[in-house]
């Protein structure tokens, strides 16, 4: 490709609008521009970036057997109603009405669609397992669309469902995808680690994130420093306490009621009584399907909603506003407690071992001191309802965990029963029994596995490519393009290198060296050939790696088997 003939429209400025790195890069490298909030356009060379990660999928997929299909954007609302997700999903799902007044959306995922494809073409467990995929735009209407590529609104994804007759095959198809997102990961150049993850609005018993390890990332990693365990933040489990201490008579004091004027907050609590947030218990409202409960957690400690839905077996919760707080609580928001409710009360872990505790006294400003469980009230049940700390033990080993951030580029799920149940996909099993069909789904999102490439890889200057997923393998520079022997000498070695099928571009515009060097390294080219007529006059030109600070000065006639073999190193590392 000549740079000349092809449009690689680079910024000097970092846009204003691009709060990180990828967003940053890619905007100035000239691989994407904005349509609309959460919305761009794929520039040529952010297109064969994205076209080069698609290959890499494709050849996994169809190697782990998986068979490729393509699935209409447009679904109708009658599969999202059967399914129970028109109402659920919210508002990230774009409805709209056609001409004929039929509800319709734009699908930000496919179990539906294919569940209804495989309810009429799979009738008998003779037909299963199988995996259909599809690579395929897909638009979530996300409230703050932000960082780029990382979090849009419309957006590149690889979807596969797996379809089994039973449990076993299921597992067997989960780990089939499991081994393949590695492979897929780390042919992309990636460092990245699979992490036990919540399941969220895809719904189904388990499932693991593919986080690529950035500084830069939204998500939260723990893992262990002892053994395999690793789960995003959502989904780190705690151990639960062993030998809870029984307080007796004597370890109990009686409830004291406290005037805590216009003081809500856990430090403005704990500092009035001057006690410790993990003397406090915090009661909070949510509001669980049809049902309102409290949930308990120490003053220290932060409520999870994915673990407080799993244990509540809800399609949804959320915290409850001022009104339901007052009416259930009998006062506004920050003085709610567990004494008196008449409500549900579920309770984290760490309560159990509390004796004359903190709470919120259910009246305007008013706190209660020694308060006591059993005595004082009564918990429905106890689990684990919290968010990991630092101080807390790995819950597999009891080995020392690690915090990290990370990037989601996969997500892998079993699935279960949870979509053909609802739609009626089942089979014919040996007996001629009807039953089920067993799902798994697995997702990647395409772009955003270009932008989490540039998160891991990038200096001061610009994108270090991981030669995959690389615009060009090469860059050649002329440097001065009025000097014959320069251009000739580039061109040779460029026509040389297409022919042994490099992806090779040629910087043949008449600019000069310093915005060569420039563009060249801000879009992150593993290797640059640079002739430039000091070199040619000794029969040489400059080969640097975009990785690396050094470069080799190499004879014009070694040149491109030099070129060849560091193309291949690049690739042989990441294998």
């Amino acid at each position: 490709m000549r740079y000349s003939k092809y449009y690689i429209p680079t910024y000097k400025e970092t846009p204003s609008d691009a709060e990180v790195i990828s967003h940053q890069l890619m905007l100035r490298a000239g691989m994407i521009r904005k349509l609309a909030s959460g919305i761009y356009t794929y520039l040529p060379a952010g297109l064969r970036s994205i076209k080069k990660v698609e290959n890499i999928i494709r050849e996994e997929m169809n190697r782990a057997g998986a068979i490729e299909i393509l699935m209409p954007a447009v679904q109708p609302a009658e599969l999202w109603q059967e399914s129970g997700r028109w109402d659920y999903y919210g508002r990230e799902l774009l409805r709209f009405k056609d001409r004929h007044n039929h509800d319709a959306c734009l699908g930000p995922t496919h179990e539906e669609v294919i569940t209804d494809l495989v309810r009429k073409e799979i009738q008998s467990y003779k037909q299963m397992p199988i995996n259909f995929y599809q690579i395929q735009t897909k638009f979530r209407d996300e409230i703050r669309p932000r960082f780029g590529l990382m979090r849009g609104r419309e957006f590149i994804m690889k979807d596969a469902y797996s379809f089994d007759i039973d449990d076993k095959s299921a597992n067997h198809s989960y780990e089939i995808m499991h081994e393949a997102y590695t492979r897929i990961f780390m042919r992309c150049g990636l460092k990245f680690r699979a992490v036990e993850a919540d399941t969220g609005a895809i719904g189904g018993s388990f499932s693991h994130e593919f986080m690529v390890l950035a500084d830069t990332g939204e998500d939260q990693i723990i893992s262990c420093t002892n053994c395999e365990y690793a789960a995003n933040l959502e989904k780190a489990e705690i151990r639960p306490p062993e030998n809870v201490p029984e307080h007796g008579e004597q370890d109990i004091n009686p409830v004291v009621p406290v005037d805590t004027p216009d003081i809500k907050t856990v430090e403005e609590v704990t500092s009035f009584l001057d006690i410790t947030p993990d003397q406090l218990i915090k009661t909070l409202i949510f509001v669980s399907d049809e049902e309102v409960v409290a949930a308990l957690v120490r003053g220290d400690h932060e409520i999870n909603e994915a673990k407080l839905t799993a244990l509540l077996g809800a399609q949804k919760i959320e915290l409850a506003d001022a009104d339901i707080v007052t009416e259930i609580t009998g006062a506004p928001m920050g003085f709610a407690g567990p004494v008196g409710l008449n409500i549900k009360i579920v309770a984290d872990y760490a309560i159990k071992g509390m004796n004359n505790f903190v709470t919120g006294g259910n009246k305007k400003d008013l706190h209660l001191k020694n308060v006591n469980l059993k005595k004082d009230f009564k918990v429905n049940r106890f689990a684990d309802l919290r968010n990991i700390t630092p101080g807390d033990l790995c819950p597999k080993c009891g080995g020392e965990i690690r915090f990290g951030r990370g990037i989601e580029v996969g997500h892998v799920f079993k699935l279960g029963t949870k979509y053909s149940k609802a739609l009626k996909a089942m089979f014919l099993d040996e007996k001629g029994k009807e039953r089920p069909i067993i799902m798994g789904c697995y997702g990647i999102g395409v772009g955003r596995t270009v932008a989490a490439a540039i998160e891991q890889n990038h200096d001061k200057n610009g994108i270090v490519f991981p030669i995959p997923v690389s615009p060009f393998e090469v860059t050649i520079l002329p440097l001065q393009m009025h000097e014959t022997t320069v251009v000739e000498i580039a061109e040779k070695i460029y026509k040389h290198l297409l022919d042994n099928n490099v992806d090779v571009l040629i910087d043949d515009r008449d600019e000069r060296a310093g915005v060569k060097f420039t563009d060249a390294d801000l879009l992150g080219i593993p290797v640059r050939v640079t002739v430039g007529l000091r070199g040619v006059k000794n029969g040489q030109v400059e080969i640097k790696l975009r990785a690396e600070s050094e470069s080799v000065d190499m004879p014009v006639k070694d040149a491109p088997a030099f070129i060849k073999e560091k193309i291949k190193d690049l690739y042989d590392s990441l294998k």
